[in-house]
């Protein structure tokens, strides 16, 4: 009997504006089939036959985009085969400004009950340079009007290192998030992705970016100030309340299989990983034919090792040797024991024999010390 995953991811690709960093597949919503994708991606969603779920990720693009009576359609149409008794984690991503009086009332009659707000950050300067369409006032009117509906399991995401962006701005930025009393944040440094606005500028030389040692900086104040405000740090990226660690993402680190929906959508079913077609229009044509899916790639052992370690060690707790070792024919010392006392020798991980995690200054340099297990 093979074990069915817990947990789905949906794709909205929709956009009210294109952003200068994002690489993520999107497209601007304006004369875009959306009912029809709706259609098409709860049409993949059913093919599934999914009874059970612990998590449901609707991410995108912005999930909010789309009107108040295609939500209700998705998140009804969603959930109407769904043993609702066992969802633990509905989260839907929305933007401050995108989220009326309307949407917000389908999502208070919903079985959403996590919110993940796309805010960045809240100096008004700094969201049009990087081309986000809301300002720092909607931001708290937002989080006030989720709140007055009976969400308190909010989220938002913040990028720093940010172009020409200080450390007075970002200590700033961070007193902000903390003072909005919400459970759980995200911060990213802003990474450059081919095919952005910003890789273009950075290009011709006119992108500021702070040096890697303001950004370090910049790191070590957000941890220090977060954990002072009882927030764990429980990923490279991410701070939690205690209870309110973000479920779905905790599953893609512990490396679990799950399903994804939508145009561009990566799964993961059976050992295989799959990526989902896209632009659109030939997601709805491949979906009417029965098969939405672009690519299947089946893991070989070697890779599910990687992937094993290359995700878990961006959780705090890093990688339990014992499960590592139940989950694969080696011992853990035998293939990795000798990266492990490198990397412990250059203080980038903890010296513990139970545990492979990173120290602070390991999780500042995230990728390129997991990378070292990726064996050539």
């Amino acid at each position: 009997m093979i074990k069915k995953p817990s947990s789905a991811y949906v794709h909205i690709p929709f956009c009210t504006q294109i952003c200068y960093y994002c690489d993520f597949s999107k497209v601007f919503i304006k004369n875009q089939p959306v009912d029809a994708y709706l259609q098409a991606l709860i049409a993949e969603f059913r093919s599934y036959q999914i009874k059970h779920l612990k998590t449901l990720y609707i991410g995108g693009g912005t999930p909010t985009a789309i009107s108040a009576q295609q939500l209700d359609y998705l998140l009804t149409e969603l959930t109407r085969d769904l043993d609702l008794a066992n969802l633990e984690e509905f989260t839907i991503e929305a933007n401050p400004g995108d989220l009326d009086a309307e949407k917000i009332a389908v999502l208070q009659k919903s079985a959403v009950n996590r919110v993940s707000l796309g805010v960045q950050t809240f100096n008004d300067k700094h969201l049009k340079q990087i081309g986000r369409s809301h300002n720092e006032a909607q931001i708290y009117e937002t989080i006030d009007s989720l709140k007055a509906a009976g969400f308190h399991n909010i989220s938002i995401d913040l990028i720093y290192a940010l172009p020409g962006q200080t450390l007075e701005q970002v200590k700033e930025n961070v007193a902000k998030a903390v003072a909005l009393d919400i459970p759980h944040l995200s911060l990213y440094s802003l990474i450059l992705e081919h095919h952005t606005v910003f890789m273009n500028k950075m290009r011709r030389g006119k992108l500021n970016l702070p040096t890697e040692d303001l950004e370090a900086e910049m790191f070590d104040y957000i941890i220090q100030e977060m954990e002072a405000h009882g927030f764990e740090h429980y990923e490279i990226s991410n701070f939690g309340k205690p209870g309110y660690y973000s479920q779905h993402n905790l599953m893609y680190w512990n490396n679990d299989e799950y399903y994804g929906c939508g145009a561009g959508a990566s799964g993961y079913l059976d050992g295989m990983r799959y990526r989902n077609r896209v632009p659109i229009q030939h997601y709805l044509k491949a979906v009417q034919a029965g098969n939405a899916r672009l690519t299947e790639e089946v893991l070989t052992l070697e890779e599910m090792m990687e992937e094993e370690l290359f995700l878990g060690l961006r959780k705090k707790t890093g990688v339990s040797i014992a499960q590592f070792e139940a989950k694969f024919p080696f011992t853990f010392k035998e293939r990795y024991g000798r990266i492990v006392e490198e990397l412990v020798a250059q203080g980038l991980l903890v010296d513990d024999p139970q545990r492979v995690r990173m120290t602070r200054r390991g999780l500042f340099l995230g990728d390129s010390v997991a990378e070292k297990f990726i064996l050539k």
